[in-house]
């Protein structure tokens, strides 16, 4: 009898999967109090809308914040692959973060290469594995600013 094992990228999406489950159940109910901040690294919830579903997706991700904008890093660990949220985000940009307790609608975009240039050394700073995972990789990770609606 031959049984398929699953492929590496199939246990890394599971993994993913059920350690984001975990995270946002934790932050949204406790209000961000657990969850929410890690050293130098703060959280928010990206909710997002599924793009084949239609369902609310939620996220956990670190963030950087710029005046009224949240900045996040779709790095997903340093995979060849984007991570699904940005996906979602590129078919439909309107979305909403959790911060804390407080819930905001935002919409996002792409930040063009001089603001990834200003803001990839702050968010390095913030969490250094970023500049791992972009060696990691072959694909430029993208660097999305959500903006309040």
């Amino acid at each position: 009898m031959n049984v398929a094992l699953p492929s590496a990228a199939q246990v890394k999406d599971t993994a993913a999967r059920i350690v984001t489950r975990l995270h946002s159940e934790i932050y949204r109910r406790t209000g961000g109090k657990f969850a929410g901040k890690a050293g130098k690294t703060q959280f928010l919830l990206l909710i997002t809308t599924g793009r084949r579903s239609g369902q609310p997706r939620t996220t956990p991700l670190n963030y950087l914040k710029d005046g009224d904008d949240f900045v996040i890093v779709a790095s997903y660990g340093g995979d060849d692959r984007d991570p699904q949220w940005l996906h979602n985000l590129r078919a439909n940009p309107e979305a909403s973060v959790q911060i804390g307790a407080q819930r905001h609608d935002v919409r996002s975009r792409i930040a063009t290469a001089e603001e990834k240039a200003r803001y990839w050394p702050q968010l390095v700073e913030m969490y250094p594995g970023y500049d791992k995972y972009q060696a990691r990789t072959s694909r430029q990770i993208p660097v999305v600013v959500l903006s309040r609606t």
